[in-house]
């Protein structure tokens, strides 16, 4: 009989332990480095491209949640983009850039994990908020998330009407 009562407690033990390590497992915690905007947007980057989606949306958040009430402030400074060819002028901007960018980077990872909607909502805060933001491309020159955002949310949103019309 005494067998019997020990068994329960060391599945039970058996079962604490398991749900410890899974959680030990599931929870990764992300390097934030010194938490700069530039920074954040590299890592984002980095992560997208060795293809760590998670991770890259989880950088591309953290810069967003950090510096888009500075990057909307340096938008509405603006009439349009500062020109690209004067590339101290657009550098100044760079909380503008550097969200801009994240939301590019978190709507590109959305995608890849086949979160279409949230990838769409994404993009369109780029849209709505920080359309002046540019990228420097590391072939030297700089390009603007906002028109890529605009090339994505047609595709997604196309693609949606199709999947409808085929059921």
């Amino acid at each position: 009989m005494k067998r019997l009562s020990v068994i329960p407690l060391v599945l039970a033990s058996l079962f604490v332990s398991m749900l410890h390590a899974d959680d030990v497992t599931a929870v990764k915690k992300l390097d934030f480095g010194d938490y700069s905007s530039a920074t954040l947007t590299t890592k984002g980057w980095n992560a997208y491209n060795a293809k760590n989606y998670d991770d890259a949306a989880a950088y591309a958040k953290e810069c967003i949640d950090r510096y888009r009430t500075e990057a909307i402030a340096m938008q509405k400074e603006l009439k349009e983009p500062m020109p690209a060819s004067d590339k101290d002028a657009v550098l100044s901007k760079w909380a503008l850039n550097d969200v801009g960018t994240c939301y590019f980077i978190l709507g590109q990872s959305l995608e890849k994990l086949d979160k279409t909607d949230e990838a769409i909502k994404a993009y369109k805060q780029l849209l709505e908020n920080v359309s002046f933001a540019q990228c420097w491309d590391p072939q030297g020159w700089f390009w603007k998330p906002a028109d890529a955002a605009k090339k994505q949310v047609k595709m997604l949103e196309f693609a949606k009407l199709e999947s409808e019309d085929d059921q």
